[in-house]
Parts: structure tokens; sequence; C-alpha cells
């Protein structure tokens, strides 16, 4: 029994087939927004790749970017084969191409509901990539006269200013390393040279933070160094007071920023998802329409269209059978009392053995 079957007359066949087309070429347009949502998240990743460690979260982008190249190729061809459509002698020309179509659509419809749920599951990957990175960055604030890394503090310093963030985790992170260059430190002060000494890797560590975490909405002059001193500076607990730099560690604001951004390009291919899936829908309809409308050799006559010609559970038994005998059809029979076709074949006996032989008249 056909799933959803729904009877088509002329003027509804041609309706159908006008009104895909006018979809497809929307669906061009749906397919140009993947590919640009795509590259737009590509570019900001690009953007703070420096403070991102190497790993798997361009997927998302390029999966996009991927499926909306598809998508404009797919619905262009899908706009001519629907406007043909509209008249029965042109639909021959693609009554045979037009089942491989739907399922090759089906499949690319599949991969943008697949870029969708990337979107929502990518944040973990994005999380552990953005600690790394910016783990790295850190360690290496100081090398600014080092090739390579030269320009790992001025990236730091903007990203702490754009993001009002400070650190990896927090401002402590600040603490636990060297982020002032040796050729900056007076080797000949004491309060240095016990500094260095005071740790076994021989760091110059301080309570202190960069310039770029500073708060410049504070109300007081901006303290970087001697943070957790209450002592040190006047009418100042670090405990109670509010701090005067950013508390909110870099990560999760990159990782808010990333999972804001990528949520919504997650609905929006969810919306082109379904207007696909819509489409498709429409089109399946159409094909068994004009399919049918063929087979009973009326073309101004009454047609069935159908999603599917059997039910879920015979369809799928169907195309389970065919997958099981792929790769089959070269294989030579085994079955019980069926030999060899090679063995059985009968020969000519080409001897002289029974063979009556005529003579030949003797000429005269």
């Amino acid at each position: 029994m056909a799933v959803l079957k729904v009877k088509f007359t002329k003027t509804k066949r041609d309706k159908l087939a006008q009104i895909l087309w006018i979809l497809n070429w929307v669906s061009v347009v749906s397919g140009i927004i993947l590919f640009s949502l795509g590259l737009f998240l590509k570019i900001e990743i690009k953007k703070r790749n420096e403070v991102m460690a190497k790993g798997d979260i361009n997927s998302v982008p390029n999966m996009l970017i991927s499926v909306g190249v598809v998508a404009c190729i797919i619905n262009f061809l899908g706009g001519k084969i629907c406007y043909d459509c509209s008249d029965a002698n042109k639909f021959s020309r693609w009554k045979l191409v037009m089942l491989p179509y739907i399922v090759c659509t089906f499949c690319f419809t599949f991969c943008i509901l697949v870029g969708a749920l990337m979107c929502y599951t990518m944040r973990n990957e994005l999380e552990e990539s953005l600690y790394l990175g910016l783990r790295d960055a850190i360690k290496f604030y100081k090398d600014t006269d080092i090739p390579g890394r030269c320009f790992l503090k001025k990236t730091v310093d903007l990203l702490q200013i754009g993001f009002h963030c400070c650190g990896n985790n927090g401002f402590r992170d600040w603490f636990e390393i060297q982020w002032v260059s040796a050729r900056y430190l007076n080797m000949a002060s004491k309060d240095v040279l016990d500094r260095l000494k005071s740790n076994v890797d021989g760091k110059f560590l301080v309570d202190g933070v960069p310039f770029s975490c500073c708060n410049p909405s504070s109300p007081r002059p901006c303290i970087q160094y001697q943070l957790t001193n209450n002592s040190a500076h006047y009418n100042y607990d670090f405990l109670t007071e509010e701090l005067n730099i950013w508390v909110k560690g870099c990560r999760e604001a990159l990782l808010d920023y990333y999972t804001a951004i990528m949520r919504s390009i997650g609905i929006a291919a969810l919306l082109i998802w379904l207007f696909e899936l819509s489409v498709l829908i429409g089109v399946r309809y159409l094909q068994t329409a004009m399919k049918n409308v063929l087979l009973l050799g009326d073309l101004e006559g009454e047609s069935d269209g159908w999603l599917l010609e059997n039910s879920f559970v015979e369809t799928a038994k169907y195309n389970i059978s065919i997958i099981k005998n792929l790769g089959k059809a070269n294989q030579i029979s085994t079955v019980s009392g069926l030999n060899d076709p090679n063995i059985d074949v009968q020969n000519t006996n080409c001897g002289k053995t029974n063979v009556t032989t005529k003579s030949i008249p003797a000429a005269r």
C-alpha cells in the first residue's frame, strides 16, 4: 500500500511543477546563505587561530561551505527539472534521472541536518582548543624578540581588551608564569634576584597582570601589581571589593562568543533543512504523479502520487535485500544439484565414429 497517496489532476500537477520551480530557486538562495554562514564562521575562527590549538574546529565551517555549494548546484538542476515537468513530453527526458536525483537530494538534505547538529556538538572541541591555545599564548607572552612569537603579546592584549577578559581561566593565571621579558629586568636589583631565586624554575613571578586586563570603567586607577596584597594599596580589599581588572577568563569569553554564533548558525541551518525537506517531498510527489500519468496513457487525466510505493517495512526489506545481493551477480551458483556450467556443456563429436560416409560418384 502506498504511503501518503494523493490524487492529482492535470491542473494540480502543473501548479505543483510551477511552485516547485520557484521553491528550487529560493533553495539556491538558501544554499548561498549556508555558504556565507560557513565562510563567516571560518573567518571568525581564523581571526583568533593564534590562541587556538590545532584540531577539528574547522570541520563545521568546512561542512557548511561544502553543503552550500552543493545546494546551489542541486537546486539549480531541480529548478530545470520541475520546469520541464509541467509538460509530459519534456518529462520523459528526465524520467530516468528523477529517482536518482531524489535519492541524492535526500542524502544532501541529511548533510544539512548533520551540519546543523554539529554546530551544537562542537562546544567541547572548541573549549579544549581554546584552553590549549590560550595556555601557550600566555606562556610565550614575554617572547617579543623571538621570531614566530613576537606577535603573541599584541594578540593577547587586543584579545583581553576586546573581550573584557584576563588570562585563560582568570587573572590568577598570570601569577603562575613569567610574563615580563628578562631583557626588561634589572639583574642588579636585589628584589629581582630574590624573586628569581624564590622558585625552582628561576622565573620572575609577580602577583600582577598586564595592562590589558585593566577595566577602564573602574572608578579608581588601575592596580596591576600586588593584587592580593591589601596593605599595598589604600582602602583596598581584593576579597570584598570589585577588582578594577577583568575577572572573566578569556577562554570563557571566547567560548560564549563562538557558542552564540554557532547557535544562530545552527538554527538557520535547521530552518533551511526543513525547507529543503519540504521541497524534496514536493518533487517526489511530482515525480510519482508524472510517472503514473505516463503509465495510464492519458496525459490530461488524473494520476496518483505518493512518497513511497509500498509501506515503510516493505520498502526497508526491499532495500536491505538489494544491499545484501550486491556483488553476488557475478558469483557461480553452488546450489545442490547444479554443477559448473562449463563442465556439462555438450561437446560436438567431430570424430569419424558412427558417421555414415556417402560415396562420391566417380566422374565419367
